[in-house]
């Protein structure tokens, strides 16, 4: 069913593969109008075509009707200056200075398949039967210049991918101002608005709320996608829930500086829109050059916020995440960061790994700390040479030790990032993103390379290739653990100073590329102070991502739920750390704390020599007994069911692949003094299957358990926890 159809008579274009159909036309043979993104239709004769009335203060670009204008038209990429007063999509301005432009319908292609976006992260097909692309021409005969609107329909997912080129055709140079990589409009405006803000520590917190005759904009400016903002926005009908309702949702594949909003326009329409912050972000056009913007994914769905996430989960799984590990189980790891942070050597290392094995861990990192002049945060990044007095025998014979003994090797980095006491920093000052008028500003002691220049990105290259190459690393811990200061570079011409946000993550994703090329039996980890940059475009190249780094199961609950919003538990690094908690001080049990982490990919981040026998005993059951299940949490099919946004209960659940094994997992937060037998009302089962609970002999049927519920026995104490297994007879 997978089809792009183009209808002369009308002037529409039909894109759908069976579940969902997006309809735009063409208005007064110039301009692009957006009919219909939803729920497959057969076909469409335009029942609900605009109607245009003569309104005051609205410009008419066809002098001879006065009714029409662009301030009321439902655009596909509204420009500037010509009447839509709107958010526009993108604005470009000539050499003179102006902002004027007149970009006009000029022509199409339909393309089998979908195109790579040259040094970007993007979604992608392996067959050209899995996808459809549609590319429409603007042009500017004044200008000179073209933008390529580019529409891919998958179809195995309910997505449409949009983003732009802009292409300079003529002999000056052009800035483009602003760009969108993609602008929808709806005709109403009786819509709630989701997005995902928080902070470090306190990632992705969902925030629902009424739209009104206003704009909603969620944005950063910090240089990564940040903890703060996430590049996402949903539209949802005031009905919609978990399990119904329709849902228009967008994600932006990029790792830096973005702008996402909502706008409800003065007859009640609604624009809905993500690209690149204009604050940060500008960029020179000389002849003949060709800007292309990120990737955005557009998502339908009917079935509620978990018929979104899922189509999310199931194209980030197998159409943006690459390589061995897109597929590959991950293992359990120890990290060895909160056992000794800075203080670490070859004796502690194989002590703490050791121990691990025998508790079943299949993976030991050395955290932060292992090479030169690392005792604190204050020096050592950027030479990225061993530390010989806590190594004396080099990180190689650490990681053979380690292989021999059954056990595999993991090192962390933070590539981007300089110590001002550090060699590269000596001999390279000008290699960091900074403004020669003032002195740089530190932030956790270091300073930010400047990636937009091949030569540093060539540094960053080497130097992490020669660790890979002479040391058998099975996993990277990325890092990146502070935002970008003082806009400037010693690399690039005074006509680019506004592009250098956009060539840093240009930079680091051609680093990435190479170094996951290279070295493609390594399991890539992103992180940035935890989860400051869990963003699509990272999972491109590195299939995982640190959620947070607090630790704290009771926060996890929320963080994680967020998280899933987009992101299938597989991506999602998760660990088991002390109490009292390091960020929070609170003190939950071992049980609880491996029943959060184990919902993601689960780690151990604690000293095991501080553990008593009971307790190792019981990691070494809790990982047994995950090792079990683990193919259902990271593969399955993810459902959530209680949120902890809303309740003092949370709960979701795990549908394997084959959907003949559900894991599902209960969290009461706090004891209540009044308890009212709480029924949990499982998801995803079929209804006329027969289902048989772990530790019992009684069957149920997948009705009863979804509609009728299961009944949790009383629980007496805070932070419980309990995993329900069932299997389908």
């Amino acid at each position: 069913m997978l089809e792009i159809k183009y209808d002369e008579k009308q002037q529409l274009f039909m894109l759908s593969n069976g579940s969902i159909s997006y309809i735009l036309g063409i208005e007064k043979n110039r301009y692009l109008r957006h009919a219909y993104f939803g729920k497959y239709i057969k076909s469409y004769n335009g029942s609900n075509a605009p109607l245009f009335y003569d309104r005051g203060f609205c410009s008419n670009p066809v002098e001879s009707d006065r009714t029409f204008s662009l301030d009321t038209l439902l655009a596909e990429y509204p420009d500037f200056n010509q009447g839509d007063f709107r958010n526009p999509a993108y604005i470009i301005q000539t050499k003179d200075g102006k902002r004027v432009s007149r970009f006009y319908y000029s022509g199409f292609s339909i393309i089998d398949g979908k195109e790579k976006l040259a040094g970007l992260p993007s979604v992608y097909a392996e067959n050209t039967d899995e996808a459809k692309t549609l590319r429409i021409v603007l042009k500017d005969t004044i200008v000179q210049a073209s933008i390529y609107l580019y529409y891919t329909i998958l179809a195995k997912y309910d997505v449409v991918c949009r983003h732009a080129e802009i292409v300079n055709q003529g002999e000056a140079d052009i800035y483009i101002d602003r760009l969108m990589s993609f602008s929808l409009d709806f005709a109403g405006c009786d819509y709630d608005v989701m997005t995902l803000s928080g902070a470090h520590l306190n990632e992705k917190n969902i925030n629902r709320r009424a739209l009104c005759s206003d704009s909603i904009v969620m944005e950063s400016i910090r240089g990564t996608s940040s903890p703060q903002a996430t590049p996402f926005v949903a539209l949802m009908e005031k009905d919609a829930n978990e399990d119904r309702g329709n849902v228009w949702a967008a994600n932006f594949i990029y790792s830096g500086d973005f702008q996402a909003s909502v706008q409800v326009g003065q007859y009640k329409t609604t624009r809905m829109q993500i690209g690149m912050n204009s604050t940060t972000f500008g960029w020179h056009l000389s002849s003949g050059e060709k800007f292309v913007s990120p990737e955005s994914v557009l998502v339908y769905s009917d079935k509620g916020l978990n018929g979104m996430s899922q189509i999310f989960h199931g194209l980030y799984r197998h159409q943006l995440c690459r390589g061995k590990y897109k597929e590959a189980l991950r293992p359990v790891l120890l990290n060895s960061w909160e056992a000794y942070q800075f203080d670490v050597d070859e004796a502690k290392c194989l002590n703490l790994a050791r121990q691990a094995k025998e508790l079943g861990i299949e993976l030991f990192v050395l955290d932060d700390g292992w090479f030169k002049n690392r005792c604190t945060d204050t020096q050592g990044l950027g030479d990225w040479l061993e530390d010989r007095e806590k190594f004396p025998h080099g990180l190689k014979s650490l990681a053979e030790k380690l292989n021999n003994e059954g056990i595999a090797f993991g090192i962390w980095f933070e590539p981007e990032m300089v110590s001002a006491g550090s060699e590269l920093y000596r001999n390279h000052p000008d290699w960091i993103i900074r403004s020669q008028n003032y002195k740089p500003i530190l932030s956790r002691y270091q300073y930010v390379l400047d990636l937009s220049n091949p030569q540093v990105c060539q540094y960053v290259i080497d130097r992490l290739s020669d660790i890979l190459h002479s040391v058998n690393v099975s996993y990277v811990k990325w890092d990146m653990n502070r935002h970008l200061t003082d806009l400037g570079s010693a690399y690039l011409d005074d006509k680019q100073q506004k592009e250098l946000s956009h060539r840093y993550v240009l930079g680091l994703y051609y680093i990435m590329e190479t170094l996951t090329q290279n070295f493609p039996n390594v399991l890539f980890e992103s992180c940035s102070s935890g989860g400051g940059r869990y963003d699509a475009g990272m999972l491109h190249y590195m299939p995982q991502t640190w959620a947070s780094d607090n630790t704290d199961a009771v926060c996890r609950l929320k963080i994680q739920y967020g998280t899933s919003m987009l992101f299938p538990p597989i991506t999602m690094g998760s660990h088991v750390s002390i109490v009292p908690n390091h960020q929070v001080g609170r003190i939950t049990s071992l049980n609880m704390r491996f029943a959060v982490a184990m919902a993601g990919n689960l780690g151990y981040e604690l000293d095991l020599n501080k553990l008593d026998e009971a307790e190792k005993a019981e990691i070494k059951r809790q990982i047994s007994w995950y090792k079990n299940i683990r193919e259902i949490t990271q593969k399955g099919t993810f459902y959530r069911m209680e949120s902890p946004f809303e309740r003092n209960t949370v709960s979701w659940c795990f549908v394997s692949e084959d959907e003949t094994k559900i894991v599902c997992c209960y969290y009461q937060i706090l004891a209540e003094p009044i308890y009212t037998n709480p029924v949990l009302k499982l998801k995803g089962l079929k209804e006329n299957a027969l289902y048989r609970l772990n530790g019992q002999d009684k069957i149920f049927s997948g009705s009863e358990l979804m509609y009728a519920g299961l009944t949790v026995p009383k629980i007496e104490g805070d932070f419980y926890s309990e995993i329900y297994i069932l299997q389908r007879i």
